[in-house]
């Protein structure tokens, strides 16, 4: 028999989402299945201030059956009697139920029953992988069933979390469950279509390692393995959107806001798995209590120093939030502007709807390119009369970089992924750059590109980059995206691209430069070999401006 748990974890799931995982072995606990509900008793506060914390017990390992696979879980509680708030923590993609271990331990000393467990189709759970689906979500009820039958947890008070996999069914699952009061949704998505195909352009490399891990980590069966297969060959794409819909919390924001939890969503603006604007777009879309942040970083990094036991912002404000919605304890973020962003470069703001971040709009028009230097002017009115031709199947060196990695960085240092603006080829790529104002430019929220093309493929594909540039050359990388179209016939037509969501302070003196080529190593893209995309008049860069 396999061992339950294993002294030390260091495998490609801790990169997936940016974590490590210890814990120590223990025997299996016999399968139990979830009986009806108990009757709450006594119950008990969460504790506010570590000087308060409670003595705990665990982790204590135990098999929850669900009619079907066997999950297995663990639990950290207060060793105290009474009923205490609840907290139910899915496990990510390609870990298990030891990756809160630390934070479990934390939440329980400060008076919640914790019970993290590894969904269906990974590690020693049972099952096929069901990526968010119905039997997942059947089984995070089953979870609760049993956290409420077999611990001191009080089944009015019970809260769901997690990080990427672990917060998107957290989610999902509080539109199907009403007993889920509060949620915290770390590095989740809200859309998986778009994250998959976010302006139709196939997201390359983050697909790939989730594949990668469901092989080597779990048990991805015929449906997954079969969606996989489709959206790398570019086939039913139909099909796979119906598939990810169905596991799309924007699928259910109705339902959610009828249970009306109160949802914390927590991700970075580099996220190279689940891009900020799906995020944006669902906390418009929430009536219930709501909190909204954005850090640097990419997908899962901002929360690593937490799930290794270290302070961490992010789960500062999880505590925080579970302590207002589900203990009783008014720690004053309910009062705090709903949306709170770090800017790169700038200290941490808060606003009180995501509309308020930026003032103003600013058009900037794309002009002439220049013979001198092979760069046009990014600011004015929208020029005409010129063109710009770029090949289809050339790469410069703008580019996204590498999921987790590239953007991974920032979310220590503040700094963004910087190039030498002087290395992309001007024959492969179309360069604009705005004139160097004496104040600071404040850039916040989602700037949006229109491009007008002609004589274009029917099929094709651009990548755009947001730089700041400074008086050396050096290129910050703010935010970028690629947008593909795909029509009947080529010919003349106009491309709209909203950027990444991003906030960044455009140092007085720097120039706002933006790059615009066809091939990025994240996104497959749909430009035929030795064809050519042409940009002209007419084309203009929209920024949001505190």
């Amino acid at each position: 028999m396999a061992p339950r748990r294993l002294p030390l974890l260091i495998s490609l799931s801790a990169l997936l989402t940016g974590a490590l995982l210890t814990g120590n072995a223990a025997p299996a606990a016999a399968t139990t299945t979830a009986p009806s509900r108990t009757t709450a008793v006594t119950t008990v506060p969460a504790r506010a201030t570590a000087a308060d914390a409670l003595a705990t017990t665990g982790p204590r390992f135990a098999d929850i059956a669900t009619g079907g696979p066997v999950l297995k879980a663990n639990v950290v509680a207060p060793a105290g009697a009474g009923r205490y708030p609840a907290v139910v923590l899915p496990s990510s993609w390609g870990l298990n139920d030891l990756e809160y271990l630390a934070q479990a331990k934390l939440l329980a000393a400060r008076g919640y029953v914790v019970v993290s467990y590894t969904p269906r189709g990974w590690w020693l759970s049972g099952g096929e992988i069901d990526t968010a689906g119905p039997a997942d979500m059947a089984d995070l009820s089953t979870v609760i069933d049993w956290t409420i039958a077999h611990t001191a947890a009080d089944p009015a008070r019970i809260g769901a979390a997690g990080i990427s996999y672990g917060a998107g069914l957290s989610l999902l699952g509080s539109a199907f469950d009403p007993r889920i009061r509060a949620v915290a949704v770390m590095s989740g998505w809200t859309d998986l279509s778009y994250s998959l195909y976010g302006d139709r352009t196939r997201h390359q490399q983050a697909p790939g390692l989730l594949k990668l891990a469901a092989d080597l980590l779990g048990h991805p069966g015929p449906e997954l393995t079969g969606k996989l297969g489709d959206f790398a060959a570019n086939r039913n794409v139909e099909e796979v959107l119906a598939w990810s819909r169905a596991r799309s919390a924007a699928t259910y924001v109705d339902a959610i806001n009828a249970n009306r939890p109160a949802v914390l969503m927590a991700n970075a603006w580099g996220d190279s798995f689940f891009p900020p604007n799906q995020l944006v777009d669902f906390f418009g879309r929430l009536t219930g209590p709501k909190r909204l942040e954005f850090r640097p970083g990419d997908h899962a990094i901002a929360e690593l120093t937490g799930i290794l036991g270290l302070d961490n912002a992010v789960w500062t404000s999880v505590f925080r939030w579970f302590d207002q919605y589900l203990a009783g304890i008014d720690t004053g973020i309910g009062a705090e502007p709903a949306v709170q962003i770090k800017p790169y470069n700038a200290a941490a703001e808060g606003y009180p709807a995501w509309t308020a971040l930026a003032a103003t709009t600013r058009r900037y028009g794309l002009g002439r390119i220049r013979l001198l230097d092979g760069t046009g002017l990014l600011g004015g009115a929208p020029g005409a009369g010129w063109t710009k031709t770029l090949p289809t199947d050339l790469n410069t060196t703008a580019d996204g970089g590498a999921v987790l990695i590239t953007n991974g960085l920032s979310a220590f240092t503040g700094r963004q992924p910087t190039i030498w603006l002087p290395t992309v080829s001007r024959a492969r790529a179309g360069v604009w750059a705005a004139e160097r104002p004496a104040t600071v430019q404040h850039i916040r929220g989602i700037p949006k590109l229109h491009l007008e093309l002609s004589g274009t493929a029917a099929r094709g594909t651009v990548v755009a980059y947001l730089y700041d540039l400074d008086a050396l050359g050096n290129a910050g990388l703010i935010t970028h995206a690629p947008v593909t179209w795909l029509d009947a016939a080529g010919g003349d037509r106009a491309v709209d691209l909203a950027l990444p969501a991003t906030a960044f302070d455009v140092p007085a003196g720097h120039s706002l430069t933006l790059v615009v080529d066809t091939v990025d190593p994240l996104y497959y893209d749909e430009n035929a070999p030795n064809g050519s995309v042409t940009i002209g008049g007419g084309s203009y860069l929209d920024v949001p401006l505190r």
